[in-house]
């Protein structure tokens, strides 16, 4: 079971599916890594400064048996650290909790309200990735009115933005943008967030794992609705990091490659499309901004 690889703009590979651990704590993600590596067959694992976890990953790693040359790492910048010096102080930051010289993608976190801070910020992840510090350098949570910025200030252009997404917010007109400039689009919350709560100011819960659709789909396939909604992503041509703590799910999110999703059954998910989303538009998220 191989999972397959997306070439980004920067002529790095990625594999189109990875492990997330946003929310986990650091000693969960260390078990979570470590199993995703040498008992799962996972190569990619995402993370950021903000989760708090960075040190469990490189802890992780250094546990798996697995070299580090053949594992994709990513991790992000946290708000409160954009601008080019302290980029570039927290890019340090990262790597020395992560216990490596390099990580294969490094991403802005969020976009801000400021526009002329985040140019200076995407100045500082140039040089990183000018130094192959870190292998490609993208974004997240960028609308493309925030990418157009980056394609007029000309330059480097990210290899990857990673977005909010899934079967409620399918973000056509992202994608549409980031597929005329080779930019290659990332589902974060792929399965639909947390069952909990959304926390957007216009979120709402995730409803997609006891979807009747997505149920019945899954029922047709014999597999579960988790699997159906990663299969999804694939099928679109997305990078897609659903995250879990425990071994079970870990091993079941990986094993979709024995199956298709059909014509019906995609147009059944397309059905689905309302624009609800779980976390916060990026328009309206400025947490952590810096002075």
């Amino acid at each position: 079971m191989t999972t397959p690889d997306i070439t980004l703009n920067s002529g790095t590979t990625i594999p189109q599916l990875g492990l997330g651990v946003w929310q986990a704590t650091d000693e969960e993600t260390e078990h979570a890594v470590r199993f995703a590596l040498d008992e799962a067959g996972y190569r990619h694992i995402d993370t950021a400064a903000a989760y708090g976890n960075e040190e469990g990953v490189g802890r992780g790693i250094a546990a798996a048996s697995v070299p580090r040359e053949d594992i994709f790492l990513t991790t992000k910048l946290w708000n409160a650290d954009q601008g080019y010096d302290r980029a570039l102080a927290a890019f340090d930051d990262s790597l020395a909790r992560l216990g490596t010289d390099y990580v294969d993608l490094y991403l802005i976190h969020w976009p801000l309200q400021d526009n002329d801070r985040l140019l200076r910020t995407w100045d500082a992840l140039e040089k990183i990735a000018e130094s192959g510090r870190a292998k490609a350098v993208g974004v997240c949570n960028f609308e493309p009115h925030h990418l157009q910025l980056l394609v007029d200030r000309g330059g480097m252009l990210p290899a990857v933005d990673q977005v909010e997404l899934h079967p409620h917010l399918p973000q056509h007109e992202i994608r549409s943008f980031a597929g005329d400039h080779g930019i290659a689009v990332e589902s974060w919350s792929p399965l639909g967030g947390t069952s909990n709560a959304g926390w957007g100011p216009n979120s709402k819960p995730n409803t997609l794992l006891v979807d009747p659709i997505i149920t019945r789909i899954a029922d047709r396939h014999s597999k579960s609705p988790a699997q159906v909604l990663i299969r999804w992503h694939l099928q679109n041509g997305l990078i897609v990091i659903p995250k879990s703590v425990h071994d079970l799910r870990i091993a079941q999110n990986i094993d979709v490659f024995d199956f298709e999703l059909d014509d019906l059954d995609l147009s059944e998910i397309a059905t689905l499309d309302d624009g609800e989303r779980v976390g916060m538009h990026p328009d309206e998220m400025n947490m952590g901004a810096p002075d």
